[in-house]
């Protein structure tokens, strides 16, 4: 089984995979936190747009899906705080029009091939040596950027007018995570795709909310979860020869079904756990 190591392409696989792992989760957090747990969905929908565009115009799909994204992540930041419209009502409307969008500019350019269904599935064992100096860069970015802002953007996610109060700039700092959001969604469709693309964001997040831990052992956690369910992932989506997109979330849903029946356990005999308040709790 660990001879498949040795070959080129399931390294880089396993290379991006982490990256891509670490900075999902760790970025989905505050999105989770925030009830933004389908913003993921959204921006890759509105990526969708960019890639069409991109292959209307015969640009590099990725850039232009970046470009798209990170406009329309602005722009709910904008709109949230400019005319009070709430999050999951920005949200839902980015999504349909992203994926309208994205059908009307695929049927112009005829271009609805197999290139097309590579970023709605993912295609992690085709990554080419560029695409992991791109997802590493842009990767790695993310998680200095978490780990550096981690303390003001928590202070935001809890309470934006106390944070404006202790002189945080509230309005940069929401530009700024909807950036870092933009970026980790372009990453991420090369390993799960599209359409599984916030699996990676809210599921690993999930499992470590659920074992009772504080902010600072879930930020600690659930990039943990996320690489084994990548990993898993890969190596049996190998060995099976099945889609690795699929297989990597099944394997975050395994995760939680077995975090699951853990807390029944443990608890059997006591009373219900309360988990209210178990992320802010060790701030």
């Amino acid at each position: 089984m660990f001879d498949i190591l040795t070959y080129g392409f399931i390294q880089r696989a396993f290379l991006t995979g982490v990256i891509i792992g670490v900075a999902c989760s760790m970025l989905g957090l505050f999105l989770v936190l925030r009830r933004y747990s389908l913003l993921g969905d959204a921006l890759a929908h509105t990526a969708l747009t960019g890639i069409a565009m991109g292959i209307f115009l015969n640009l590099y799909p990725l850039l232009t899906a970046l470009v798209t994204s990170t406009l329309a992540s602005l722009g709910i930041a904008k709109l949230r705080s400019s005319i009070k419209i709430q999050g999951d009502v920005l949200i839902a409307i980015l999504l349909i029009a992203g994926v309208a969008s994205a059908i009307v500019l695929l049927s112009i350019s005829k271009s609805m091939n197999v290139s097309i269904l590579s970023y709605l599935f993912g295609s992690i064992l085709l990554i080419s040596n560029e695409d992991i100096l791109v997802v590493l860069i842009a990767g790695l970015v993310v998680i200095a950027s978490i780990i550096v802002y981690r303390d003001k953007l928590l202070h935001i996610t809890i309470d934006e007018d106390q944070a404006r109060i202790s002189g945080i700039n509230v309005g940069m700092m929401n530009y700024f995570f909807m950036v870092l959001a933009s970026i980790i969604i372009i990453i991420a469709i090369r390993l799960v795709g599209i359409l599984l693309v916030s699996s990676l964001i809210v599921l690993p997040n999930i499992a470590a909310m659920m074992l009772g831990a504080g902010f600072k052992r879930t930020l600690l956690v659930s990039p943990c979860i996320a690489v084994a369910s990548v990993i898993m992932g890969i190596l049996i989506s190998y060995n099976l020869d099945i889609a690795v997109s699929g297989m990597i979330v099944m394997m975050n849903l395994i995760i939680i079904t077995s975090i699951v029946m853990y807390t029944k356990v443990r608890s059997k005999g006591k009373s219900k756990g309360n988990y209210n308040g178990m992320i802010v709790k060790q701030v």
